[in-house]
């Protein structure tokens, strides 16, 4: 009777081709601050990166159709006074990003429609409701202007006053807060 020794792969026979470096992007300094969110983000225009910065957080934003070494000149998207943690794209308009950081706000950000010619650092709105670092944010896939934020927990007062503060900013309402959990939650709508 035959036995098999080694098991066979379906995937013994597939190998990858890296891409030249004109088809990719070069001298990225991406950032090393870790979270459980990924450094970037892209959607059907553009593709956006978290980068080391000092004095607070950046992230750089990249047309798709740009490839090769960016320069090191090349215009960020700051205004974070903490490093950028988390980045997604609004999935209902290409040119609106939202970003969170550790310095405990959230900021949605308007990117032109050819991209960034100089450097961006004033949010659409700054949206400010958690006590600590903001690690992940989230837009609804299906519904208009929801955008979800989660990030470390400091348990409030027993007193719901604190929430007085999170009803409005701008035209923007917190619609949902949850504090009983590990994770903080706020839902902007």
């Amino acid at each position: 009777m035959f036995r098999r020794v080694v098991r066979a792969s379906k995937f013994r026979h597939v190998f990858g081709q890296a891409l030249k470096n004109d088809q990719c992007y070069d001298d990225i300094r991406v950032s090393r601050v870790t979270w459980d969110s990924s450094f970037c983000a892209v959607n059907p225009k553009f593709v956006a990166i978290i980068i080391e910065a000092s004095g607070g957080g950046a992230f750089l934003v990249l047309p798709l159709h740009k490839s090769g070494r960016i320069d090191k000149a090349y215009p960020t998207v700051c205004g974070h006074t903490g490093p950028v943690l988390d980045i997604d794209w609004c999935p209902h308009n290409d040119q609106v990003i939202a970003s969170g950081s550790e310095d405990c706000t959230v900021m949605v950000w308007q990117i032109p429609e050819n991209g960034l010619v100089t450097g961006l650092s004033e949010p659409v709105v700054v949206l400010e409701g958690h006590s600590k670092r903001v690690g992940i944010i989230t837009w609804h896939p299906t519904a208009r202007n929801v955008l979800l934020s989660a990030g470390e927990w400091r348990p409030p007062p027993r007193n719901m006053s604190w929430l007085d503060g999170l009803c409005e900013v701008d035209i923007l309402h917190v619609i949902y807060s949850s504090g009983s959990a590990s994770v903080p939650l706020l839902l902007w709508l």
